[in-house]
């Protein structure tokens, strides 16, 4: 499975080598382009693919939640893979329209997985989750593209979500 996905990450130029800083801050070596994955539909339905086998049956998900921008394009494929309905989790609130957080319907007491494209620290995925449970959903699952393998795993754990990753930063970069 991670054979698979590292050839497709590569193969269409995700994963870049040079000088950059993350998100999170912090300075690296390679980054992890996964907006060229998304935006390529074949590795695309390649990850809802494996994110729908890793989810299985059984963990009762009723939404799928995507952080704006960058991972909606998961919630939406793995939405279509599954037929669960999805969430859009903004940034910030619109000073227009609804001033919603949180797009899409979500009901007090959902299960809610959140789709993350790349986890570092996991700041995106903490504010996502607490953003969710603030609005009543049970968030117990982070499931992510790629782990940095950077602390990330280790921040949602502390707050009692488990986090899964279809493929690690040393397996893509064969450490």
């Amino acid at each position: 499975m991670s054979d698979e996905l590292k050839n497709a990450l590569v193969g269409c130029g995700a994963i870049l080598y040079g000088d950059f800083t993350l998100a999170s801050g912090k300075k690296s070596k390679y980054y992890i382009d996964i907006k060229k994955a998304t935006t390529d539909p074949k590795v695309l339905g390649l990850v809802a693919e494996l994110m729908a086998k890793d989810m299985g049956k059984g963990h009762g998900i009723q939404r799928i939640a995507g952080v704006a921008l960058g991972s909606v394009p998961l919630a939406v494929a793995l939405s279509l893979r599954t037929g669960i309905p999805f969430v859009m989790v903004r940034k910030e609130k619109k000073d227009h329209g609804t001033g919603k957080l949180i797009e899409g319907q979500l009901l007090p007491g959902e299960k809610v997985l959140v789709v993350e494209d790349v986890i570092t620290s996991a700041g995106s995925a903490v504010y996502a989750v607490e953003t969710l449970r603030q609005a009543g959903a049970a968030v117990e699952m982070v499931m992510s593209v790629v782990d940095r393998e950077e602390g990330g795993k280790a921040v949602l754990n502390d707050m009692n979500v488990e986090m899964r990753a279809l493929i690690t930063a040393s397996k893509i970069l064969g450490n």
